[in-house]
C-alpha cells in the first residue's frame, strides 16, 4: 500500500478563501440539488454539511491566529533582549498589526490587542495604548475578569500620561465592581493617587479599605512601607 503522503503546516495554511470556496460549492450543490432531494432529512443533512464546514474553517482560523499571535510575542521578546524595547516596539508594531488586520475578530486577536496595548504602554506609548485597551473593553465585556486586567491597564497609561484623575475613574471601575480580580492593586492604586492629588481623606480611605478587606494583599507591605514607616 502506498504510503500516504503528509501534509506540511504550511500547505495547511494556504489558501485564505478555501472557507468561502468550500461552503459556497456546498451551498450551491445543495441548492442546484433541491429538486432530486425527495425528503426534509436530506435537506437537513445538507445544510448540517455546510454548518460542519464553516465550523471547520472557524476553527483552522484561530489556530493561525494563535500561531500567529505566539509567532508575534516570541519576535518581541526575543528583539527586546537582544536589542532593546525602542527596536522591539518598532517591529512588534508590523507584527501585531498584521494580527488584529487578519485576526482582529478572533480570541487570539483579541488576546493580542491587550498584549500589544500593554506593550505600547511600556515604549512609552500612552495614547496608542488607551486607544487598543478601549477596543479590547468591547471584545471583553461580558467578562468582568479581562475587563478589570484591561480597566487597570487604561489607568496607568492615564497616569503615564500624567493624567491622574483619568486614571483614578479606572481604577474606582475596578474597585466598585463585582469581580474581586485586581481589587487589592486597584484600591492601593486610588490610595496612592489620591496620596499624589492631596485628597487624604481618600487616600486613606482606599489604604483601610485594603487593609481590611484584603488581608492577604501583597499591597499591604507596600502601603507599611511607605505610609505608615
Amino acid at each position: 500500500m502506498a504510503k500516504k503522503k503528509k501534509v506540511t503546516r504550511k500547505q495547511l495554511l494556504k489558501g485564505p478563501d478555501e472557507f468561502l470556496t468550500f461552503s459556497r460549492r456546498l451551498f450551491r450543490y445543495v441548492m442546484e440539488h433541491v429538486r432530486e432531494i425527495s425528503t426534509g432529512l436530506a435537506v437537513i443533512f445538507g445544510i448540517l454539511i455546510i454548518i460542519a464546514g464553516i465550523r471547520y474553517f472557524a476553527e483552522r482560523s484561530e489556530n493561525q491566529a494563535s500561531a500567529l499571535l505566539e509567532q508575534a510575542l516570541t519576535q518581541y521578546e526575543t528583539v527586546l533582549k537582544d536589542e532593546g524595547q525602542e527596536k522591539a516596539y518598532a517591529d512588534a508594531g508590523t507584527d501585531f498589526q498584521k494580527l488584529l488586520k487578519e485576526y482582529g475578530g478572533k480570541d487570539a486577536g483579541k488576546v493580542g490587542r491587550v498584549i500589544y496595548a500593554g506593550i505600547c504602554h511600556d515604549a512609552g506609548d500612552a495614547d496608542k495604548a488607551i486607544k487598543l485597551y478601549k477596543t479590547a473593553l468591547q471584545d471583553f465585556d461580558a467578562n468582568p475578569a479581562y475587563k478589570n486586567l484591561i480597566l487597570s491597564g487604561i489607568g496607568y497609561a492615564f497616569e503615564k500620561k500624567g493624567d491622574k484623575t483619568a486614571a483614578v475613574t479606572h481604577f474606582e471601575k475596578i474597585a466598585q465592581g463585582s469581580d474581586p480580580l485586581m481589587k487589592d492593586e486597584a484600591f492601593y492604586n486610588l490610595g496612592r493617587l489620591y496620596a499624589e492629588m492631596g485628597e487624604s481623606d481618600k487616600s486613606v480611605h482606599a489604604f483601610k479599605t485594603l487593609m481590611s478587606d484584603y488581608s492577604d494583599s501583597l499591597y499591604i507591605e507596600l502601603v507599611k512601607e511607605k505610609y505608615e514607616g
